[in-house]
């Protein structure tokens, strides 16, 4: 639609709001990533010395006694596994919820609860928990004898406590998704697959995923991505082994080169290809879904 006479002064205020707001939402990130791209010389403010990738180099080889690339891979693990329970629990309970049961509503303010309870005190429940396990192991071993017990050392880790930690914040949103996708399925193609013979597994895989399948790549993109960068929730919670954001808090305090922008880089393009693949999978399944509709020669 073509606008005739000049634009309101209202117009041009806006779009200076929102330009202002989109540089402080950027602009930190774009300002790191030109920095991680200095000469060796380079320091951690402006103005730039030389260009290079020196800092990633140095990255690659490793940050003296810490061992970034063994957080990279805990952190790429561990977001991985949420991602793969926050979709598979997300859309059951999604179905569940659906169908409707006895008590689901305090089980749903239940689960999305931790999202107002501040994440460090997630954090220290979830530590303080797993430490009385542990006290019960050795209460148990002391009382049983049993020499494995006395000997297991913690039971939190990477895949008990942090894990759990991680899908207090990940699965509320997740089911949060659903629930919207779920409000707006249509039951009408579910009927036709039965009248079709379909059986329910039948009609669940070949009719309801299918089709609400560009949200479930919507919620594995939420999982990942909030649990790779979680801290709060992870920082009491983890055990011996640090992941990638904490190492990366304990590095600003220590690291005073571009090193850590380089690995700030490396960070935020694993989010970004992460966000393509998401996008890319989106657009694929739209494209196949289009050529089984559309009829030959139409």
């Amino acid at each position: 639609m073509r606008r005739d006479g000049p634009r309101p002064l209202s117009f041009y205020l806006l779009a200076a709001f929102f330009g202002l707001f989109v540089l402080f939402l950027y602009g930190p990130t774009l300002t790191i990533l030109v920095l991680s791209f200095q000469g060796p010389q380079g320091g951690l403010t402006f103005p730039m010395n030389g260009v290079s990738t020196f800092w990633f180099s140095r990255l690659w080889a490793g940050l003296g006694v810490v061992d970034i690339w063994a957080a990279f891979r805990r952190s790429l693990a561990l977001g991985i596994v949420v991602m793969a329970l926050t979709v598979t629990l997300a859309f059951f309970a999604g179905l569940a919820f659906r169908k409707g049961f006895l008590g689901q509503t305090p089980l749903f303010y239940t689960a999305v609860a931790s999202l107002i309870v501040p994440s460090i005190v997630v954090s220290l429940g979830i530590g303080l928990e797993f430490r009385l396990i542990d006290e019960g192991l050795k209460a148990l071993a002391a009382w049983t004898g049993w020499g494995f017990l006395q000997d297991h050392g913690t039971v939190m880790g990477l895949f008990t406590s942090a894990l759990g930690a991680h899908l207090t914040w990940t699965l509320p949103f997740g089911l949060l998704i659903m629930f919207a996708v779920f409000n707006r399925f249509n039951p009408a193609y579910e009927e036709a697959a039965r009248d079709l013979g379909a059986t329910g597994p039948q009609s669940l895989r070949h009719v309801v995923v299918p089709i609400i399948l560009p949200s479930l790549v919507g919620v594995a993109l939420f999982g990942f991505t909030l649990s790779w960068d979680e801290l709060a929730r992870t920082s009491q919670a983890i055990g011996g082994r640090n992941t990638l954001p904490l190492e990366l808090q304990g590095l600003t305090t220590t690291v005073t080169t571009p090193e850590i922008y380089a690995l700030g880089t490396v960070t935020t393009g694993v989010s970004l290809l992460v966000i393509g693949l998401a996008f890319g999978s989106f657009l694929l399944i739209q494209r196949r879904r289009a050529r089984r509709v559309t009829l030959p020669g139409t």
